[in-house]
């Protein structure tokens, strides 16, 4: 297997969208290539097909490269939960709570043994031939460099090229680069290969006398310098960049509003609203008002739902929304909002607070919310059977997306007897590929209210332009088809992407450096307990995908291994290659 890293020296320096624009160059030149983070710290996450959580990041990377994400390109993900802490995913899996001390101090070491866990898989099956990883941060942090498994720690287990990465949109992008590597020990220092420039704006020619210094003073080359691309187009990882993601459309009918909440997480649940032509699409950022004209209301997810509905009850966004409800505005919340929409939320067990046991929420829907231990990850399908929303009936098949809470919700009128008058806006036909028969959400009786557990509902082309015509026809205007297939749009976004970075970095040196990379894994003996877990260890994600036996065809399948690893050593000797091989295999294998 082939490696190529992109390290930064800081975070939002662009390492995310430069490995997706890689991976793409890489999937559109025929080759095989798998993103790879070993950790990822972001509220933005996703869950794939066998249910396992992982950062977005890795998902838009793994559909650039034209692959299914999978939980192995993200070992380790943590979501914050405040207050210095985060919630701890293992290969997909929740495993706890940890303060930030307690993650880097007792447990990061631990959690990279995952980290080489998923690495092994990944070189076993053969997932890829080529490995793109993204680093985090900078790798030059000395605060935390000692624990810190997701930058040098990788390329040096892997013995990785490193590609250098420097902002230079922020200013000091020279002096960054210089000193990232200045503080670098002498064999990482030896891992960068090259250094890229990004979010460049104006004439690249003036910059010709910076590259030549940067390569002079560092001996390293400048492989390139990335133009700043606006509009993407690109679902984000990180709720920074929402500072300015509000659209701005001369022609725009429509208002839609979100409500950026200290905890919201999963905000790409209404990108595709925000891309549609006529819709002017508005985060409210902290202590600032929703706009007046706001036709829709949106309550986005949240990784603390009691903090995130203190937070609006606290700042006056909650007396607010109620008053806009009561005089004709549509709301729509999506997990964490549709929790907060209804009468209470639970949390007896601290699973997301610490300090709050419940907290009363909007009373919009009539449900009530119980926080428990188990988290219900599972990619959907399902169809849509509305009633009455914004006065009209919605029936739409096709609806998928995902859940992903901890959340419990229970509806009251049918607690009471009276489901007749429920109004549930989805049937979940299809959990994680198992058929079921479950219903969704609830619209309130007056049709202004909606809340659905279905992240990416609004995906569907369908059910969004419906939701958009109701509300031109509230205000008069007449329908529009349906613009555009969000999925087609991706995939022309990710096209657009990697035809910039090709045009503005060395490809050839780029691919010469991959080329060069060795295999770092498997120049080296690995640990007998290493050698157990990677072949007689059960599939911890639960995908169905079988370990491979060590019958005789996938002993054959090392000969190749083998007489490359005997050219790597000199004094390979027929004894050291014997005792290598019975050793390397179970005894079953062996006889």
């Amino acid at each position: 297997m082939k490696y190529i890293m992109f390290q930064g020296t800081s975070s939002h320096v662009g390492k995310s969208i430069l490995n997706a624009a890689v991976c793409r160059i890489l999937y559109r030149d025929g080759k095989s290539c798998m993103p790879f983070k070993a950790q990822n710290m972001a509220l933005n996450s996703y869950v794939t097909r066998s249910g396992g959580e992982m950062g977005r990041a890795q998902v838009v990377q793994a559909e650039a490269a034209g692959m299914s994400p999978m939980v192995e390109m993200n070992p380790v993900l943590l979501k914050p939960t405040g207050n210095a802490c985060s919630q701890v995913i293992l290969r997909g899996v929740p495993y706890g709570n940890m303060s930030a001390r307690e993650y880097h101090e007792g447990y990061s070491l631990k959690a990279f043994e995952v980290v080489k866990e998923c690495l092994a898989d990944i070189r076993r099956d053969r997932m890829a031939d080529i490995l793109v990883i993204e680093g985090a941060g900078s790798p030059a942090e000395v605060n935390l460099k000692d624990t810190d498994i997701v930058n040098m720690r990788i390329a040096k287990y892997l013995n990785a090229p490193v590609i250098l990465i420097g902002d230079i949109d922020r200013g000091g992008c020279l002096a960054s680069l210089v000193g990232t590597l200045e503080l670098l020990d002498p064999d990482e220092r030896d891992l960068v290969k090259g250094l890229i420039i990004n979010k460049f704006r104006g004439d690249v020619t003036l910059l010709k006398p910076a590259i030549d210094f940067l390569e002079k003073k560092t001996g390293k080359p400048v492989l390139g310098v990335i133009p700043a691309i606006d509009d993407l187009g690109i679902d984000d990882e990180d709720s920074v960049s929402l500072a300015g993601k509000s659209t701005h459309k001369e022609k725009a009918d429509l208002v839609l509003a979100v409500l950026r909440t200290p905890k919201m997480a999963n905000f790409t649940d209404f990108d595709s609203l925000a891309d549609e032509p006529d819709v002017q699409f508005i985060y409210v950022q902290p202590g600032e008002p929703i706009p007046e004209n706001a036709d829709m209301i949106l309550l986005p997810g949240s990784k603390n739902t009691t903090d995130d509905m203190a937070y609006l009850r606290e700042n006056g966004y909650e007396a607010e929304i109620l008053k806009r409800v009561k005089a004709g505005t549509p709301v729509v919340g999506i997990c964490g909002g549709y929790q907060m929409l209804g009468q209470i939320v639970r949390d007896p067990d601290h699973t997301e607070n610490e300090e709050r046991d419940e907290i009363r929420g909007m009373g919009l829907l009539n449900t009530s919310t119980l926080f428990v231990g188990d988290k219900v990850m599972h990619q959907v399908t399902g169809r849509c059977h509305i009633k009455n929303f914004l006065g009209k009936s919605f029936d739409f098949d096709g609806i998928y997306g995902y859940e992903i809470h901890m959340g419990r919700t229970t509806f009251e009128d049918e607690e009471n007897g009276n489901a007749e008058s429920v109004d549930h806006p989805f049937t979940i036909r299809t959990r994680s590929g198992e058929k079921v028969d479950l219903e969704d959400g609830l619209v309130s009786k007056d049709g202004l209210v909606l809340g659905t557990y279905i992240h990416g509902c609004f995906d569907h082309d369908g059910f969004r332009r419906a939701v958009l015509n109701a509300l031109r026809e509230r205000k008069g205007l007449g329908p529009l088809p349906v613009t555009f297939s969000l999925m087609q749009k991706k995939q022309e976004s990710y096209d657009r992407l990697a035809e910039i970075v090709r045009a503005n970095i060395d490809m050839d040196l780029l691919y010469r450096i991959i080329d060069e990379s060795e295999d770092g894994i498997w120049n080296r003996a690995w640990p007998e307990k290493e050698c157990k877990d990677i072949f007689h260890s059960p599939d911890p994600e639960g995908s169905g995908r079988r370990r491979q036996k060590t019958d005789g065809n996938f002993i054959r399948s090392l000969l190749p291994f083998l007489f490359s690893a005997a050219a790597h050593f000199r004094d390979f000797s027929l004894s050291w290659l014997l005792t290598f091989i019975t050793g390397f295999f179970p005894e079953s294998a062996r006889e």
